[in-house]
């Protein structure tokens, strides 16, 4: 099976859903599409160059976070790839892996050319290029396992004990990072999105302006917590090569 694409989620609560779109679209300078769905709760933000990779949702319930589609040519052998790693089917596209982190299978449609990074007005650069899996401990073993052998991506060590990653094909526009996190937790595994950039301190200055709060500082990643309750990072890592200078 060859995953031929990544397009990330932004799932968002109903409440604060329009303005929390409108802080994706800044943070990222994209377009958001006319909304979609049955009852309208889907959108793509659109890059100026490249090809489309992360959409938001508006949930029913629920607190904020993220999904993966992972795309591929082969539908059903991909889904039974998943199944026979350990994968539970939910309401089709879904499926819950292992570790309970919510995922969808779809054929892959379009999407071959990854957005560069964005230039902003004082000279630094940024866009979200990774989506980390936080993942329990007692976890971490058997969830890292899964998504190694269902993408097919070498997996290898990070800049710390507690992370892992999966190396992408230089086509796809996301990363996956595996970070095991400290303490056992109930409930499932959890995602969120990373920014690269070449200026961490005036990217969370930017950040700061269009209402987030920076949560937490560390010396390779700033947690921020954005509109309608979203936590990512922005990392250090370089906008290009995604990889730590």
């Amino acid at each position: 099976m060859a995953v031929r694409w990544l397009t990330a989620f932004i799932d968002l609560p109903s409440d604060g859903f329009v303005a929390a779109c409108s802080f994706w679209q800044e943070l990222t300078n994209y377009t958001l599409s006319p909304p979609r769905g049955a009852s309208g709760e889907f959108a793509t933000l659109v890059p100026e160059e490249g090809d489309a990779f992360l959409r938001v949702q508006r949930l029913d319930a629920g607190s904020a976070g993220c999904h993966l589609d992972i795309h591929v040519d082969d539908l059903a052998t991909a889904r039974e790839l998943a199944r026979s790693l350990g994968a539970t089917q939910l309401r089709p596209p879904a499926f819950s892996s292992p570790g309970g982190f919510v995922f969808c299978v779809v054929s892959h449609e379009e999407g071959v050319q990854r957005p560069p990074p964005f230039s902003w007005p004082d000279g630094h650069r940024s866009l979200v290029d990774q989506m980390c899996l936080d993942i329990p401990p007692q976890l971490f073993d058997r969830e890292a396992a899964f998504w190694t052998a269902l993408t097919g991506w070498e997996r290898c060590n990070g800049s710390r004990p507690e992370f892992e990653y999966l190396v992408r094909p230089p086509e796809i526009p996301l990363r996956l990072l595996l970070q095991r996190l400290d303490e056992d937790q109930p409930g499932p595994c959890r995602a969120h999105l990373d920014f690269a950039c070449d200026n961490v301190i005036t990217e969370q200055r930017r950040h700061e302006l269009l209402s987030a709060t920076t949560v937490r500082i560390m010396p390779n990643w700033t947690v921020m917590q954005g509109t309608a309750g979203s936590v990512y990072c922005i990392t250090r890592r370089d906008p290009l090569t995604g990889t730590i200078p």
